[in-house]
């Protein structure tokens, strides 16, 4: 953005600076020419090399003072009358200067930006002692070359500081979802750690009561169904040993150790929606049968958080939910309409940030698939496809309460 204008600067500068050289300073064409083209140039190059440029600035107008020599009459001549010229700058020169330090402060750090301040006040202050009555008070300086100084290093502080908080905003948003990821894991890790735990409890259970079920049960039978409950046992041990570090990072929340919902409690669910005011509609297909746990958790939660995802963001919409049994799968589908213009509300849910990341989690864990997004009447759409493993064929009676 500054190119074109600090390019069309130097051009204008360098004619204003080589005139001055010739007239003033009474060198060669060339002479000045190189030099007005050393400092117009420099001007551009703290776009790019701001710490080279200020020094071709500096040094370029003491080199032509060392060129001119003592101060010629045309020179104290027009001090008289069109005001003082900048010294050893010229009066475009000056500018130029100052020009430079702004775009040197722009883009070091501050404490470089306060050295060439200095060194350029240094430079100016010679200048002046060594024609005092002639060229400007050290206070010219000061105030030229101070004020660009101050004003590019605030501006280079207030970008300086965008930069670091886009980047910290970019580091807290990976840091959240990646703390949501493990928390949702973590969620579904406790969940599934109840569902294996008690089914390995009725494994040992059935093992150690098996014997007491038989008249006269041969030695063969009584190994195995020891082997059986010992194992069992034994995985049992293993898994509460693995997670029970998620178990302690919570240990009164007493819930997580009740039984796990599944499709059975669907209706439970929808009934709750629907008396905070949200029209819900059900559609089963196919032949039910016994799911594995894992499936008939992971469903309920889809639908959980779906039907909670659409009270959030669709309030007053309908919202149709239909449960499909296939030979080889289960699949899950929550559709709302677009939300609803009657005025109609319902109680806003909180907002929990990681709804479609925990229902794609699940969905992996089990090797299925989810797909969410807005349908063609402006409202939404989740579904999910779950491999559905039949359920172990155990008796529910011999199962305990």
């Amino acid at each position: 953005m500054l190119v074109i204008p600090v390019v069309l600067l130097a051009v204008v500068l360098n004619f204003a600076m080589a005139d001055d050289y010739r007239a003033v300073y009474r060198l060669g064409p060339e002479t000045a020419l190189l030099l007005a083209g050393a400092q117009a140039g420099a001007l551009v190059g703290a776009l790019y090399r701001p710490v080279p440029a200020w020094w071709v600035s500096t040094v370029a107008p003491a080199l032509a003072l060392a060129l001119a020599g003592p101060v010629s009459a045309d020179m104290v001549e027009r001090g008289r009358g069109a005001g003082p010229p900048m010294y050893p700058w010229t009066e475009p020169g000056f500018f130029a200067h100052a020009a430079v330090l702004f775009l040197l402060a722009l883009r070091t750090r501050p404490r470089v930006a306060a050295e060439a301040l200095v060194l350029s006040l240094l430079v100016g202050a010679t200048g002046v002692s060594l024609n005092p009555d002639r060229f400007p008070e050290p206070r010219t300086y000061v105030v030229t070359f101070t004020v660009p100084v101050v004003l590019g290093a605030a501006l280079r502080g207030v970008r300086v500081a965008r930069t670091r908080l886009a980047e910290q905003e970019e580091l807290t948003a990976e840091e959240r979802a990646r703390r949501t990821l493990l928390e949702e894991r973590s969620r579904i890790a406790r969940e599934l750690h109840d569902v294996v735990a008690h089914h390995m409890s009725v494994i040992s259970i059935q093992a150690q009561v098996a014997p007491h079920l038989v008249a006269d049960p041969s030695p063969e039978l009584r190994e195995n169904l020891a082997g059986i409950r010992e194992n069992a046992v034994e995985a049992l041990t293993e898994l509460r040993r693995v997670l029970g570090v998620l178990r302690s990072e919570d240990p009164g929340a007493e819930g997580t150790r009740a039984p796990q919902p599944g499709l059975d409690r669907l209706d439970e669910l929808l009934g709750t929606v629907r008396g905070a005011g949200v029209e819900v509609t059900t559609g089963i297909t196919g032949e039910p049968r016994p799911l594995s746990p894992g499936v008939e958790l992971s469903a309920f939660r889809i639908v959980q958080e779906a039907l909670s995802n659409a009270m959030r963001h669709a309030p007053g919409a309908a919202v149709r939910v239909e449960i499909g049994h296939r030979p080889d799968a289960l699949t899950v589908r929550v559709a709302n309409t677009a939300p609803g213009r009657e005025g109609r509300t319902v109680p806003s849910v909180p907002p929990g940030g990681h709804g479609l990341l925990g229902m794609r989690e699940r969905a992996a864990m089990l090797g299925g698939e989810l797909a969410a997004g807005p349908t063609p009447d402006g409202g939404w759409e989740v579904t999910a496809v779950l491999p559905a493993d039949p359920a172990d064929s155990a008796d529910p009676a011999e199962e305990p309460a």
